[in-house]
């Protein structure tokens, strides 16, 4: 039987459709059904104009703003926060096939050296009596403290106790103030009249609902997706369900072809395709469209680093550099920052791909980007520090 083959452009437009960064970023705003048709989002601590959250979700409706991320978790309880392959926010509707994925973190956070001497019986059942009695608490709210050296990413032991119920489930994330967590019991959190999947089920619509998200993908691109099942469980689950889903060769930016799965109506899709917006974007570096770095560069040509935990006299571009989107190629990235007491969004960096991209009407583009991007962060003035 003869494959279907998608050109390395159809390729690009699926990829940025399926992401939801093929359309003009406008339009009616429904924060729940962006991260349903993401799958998840994923939730990082730093702030250099928004934080991640925030940035992926107005990168697909730049009519979102940050506070309307925490209703949907502090009022609604329509998402809950779990470990995908990051800290990310996830539908609520997929807490029937997360089970798996409770049991899975408990047993790998348990077995860690890192974990394990924390983990004192004793402790965690003071933890749990507290947020018992006294209600959703954070890490502030109890007073251990790291004995010895502190090291990089070094936490008191009631961190890492809340961190060990946090994954195993037996807490969850109640609400956030700022981005300070404050764990509840997960009885209290989650609905408790969600259907009951056995465990080939949830790695069944595990598997689905990743295909269903990204289009097309390897065995291991599946697998990674949401980080909850193994490679040999997704394996055993295409060999079941290759009547359904689709072989094909995918091309790459320089030309190869590779072959991937791709969900039952990739034709039907490749059919519906539009050519992406020539609007430029400012993505992310944890944009989950870009996460996966050899599959940027199979598929867009795009060498991209996330250079924050490398050495400042290492780094080849900047500490927290920005991809930009343009049509259906990156086109180069920046380096900005905002600053919130003062109302103001640099930019510091401004490099692109070739110096034939660079013209005034791109450079205008960069701009109003920029002028839409500091109204997220709540900035009023964009300054530009580089020629």
């Amino acid at each position: 039987m003869t494959r279907l083959k998608i050109d390395n452009r159809t390729a690009r437009a699926l990829w940025l459709t399926s992401h939801g960064l093929a359309q003009v970023p406008t339009g009616p705003l429904d924060a729940l059904d962006l991260i349903k048709r993401l799958g998840f989002v994923q939730l990082d601590t730093i702030q250099v104009v928004s934080r991640a959250h925030h940035h992926i979700l107005w990168s697909r409706n730049q009519n979102y703003r940050e506070p309307m991320l925490d209703p949907l978790l502090r009022d609604r309880r329509q998402v809950f926060e779990h470990f995908t392959h990051d800290a990310s926010v996830l539908p609520m509707e997929f807490l029937p096939m997360w089970q798996r994925q409770f049991q899975r973190k408990k047993e790998q956070v348990g077995r860690s050296n890192w974990f394990g001497r924390h983990l004192d019986a004793e402790l965690i059942a003071q933890v749990i009596r507290r947020i018992t009695e006294e209600g959703p608490l954070s890490t502030h709210d109890f007073e251990t403290k790291v004995k010895g050296d502190k090291a990089m990413w070094t936490r008191p032991p009631h961190k890492m106790v809340l961190d060990y119920l946090w994954y195993s489930g037996e807490l969850a994330t109640s609400h956030r103030d700022g981005f300070t967590k404050h764990y509840d019991l997960a009885e209290r959190v989650f609905p408790q009249d969600l259907p009951v999947f056995s465990d080939e089920e949830q790695i069944a619509r595990l598997c689905d609902t990743a295909l269903d998200r990204i289009g097309f993908g390897t065995p291991g691109e599946i697998q990674r997706f949401w980080d909850a099942c193994t490679a040999q469980e997704v394996k055993i689950w295409a060999a079941r369900m290759a009547a359904e889903i689709v072989e094909v060769e995918v091309q790459g930016a320089d030309g190869r072809w590779m072959p991937a799965l791709a969900c039952a109506d990739i034709e039907a899709r490749i059919a519906a395709l539009k050519e992406p917006t020539s609007r430029l974007r400012i993505l992310n570096p944890f944009d989950p469209a870009i996460r996966d770095r050899a599959r940027l560069a199979r598929l867009f040509g795009f060498d991209y680093t996330v250079e924050m935990f490398v050495p400042a006299a290492k780094r080849k571009w900047g500490y927290y550099v920005y991809p930009l989107l343009e049509g259906n190629r990156f086109v180069g990235r920046i380096e900005a920052k905002g600053d919130r007491a003062k109302g103001t969004l640099t930019l510091t960096n401004y490099w692109l791909e070739t110096d034939r991209l660079r013209t005034g009407k791109r450079a205008a583009k960069v701009e109003a980007e920029l002028t839409r991007l500091a109204k997220l962060a709540g900035l009023k003035e964009v300054v530009w520090s580089v020629s």
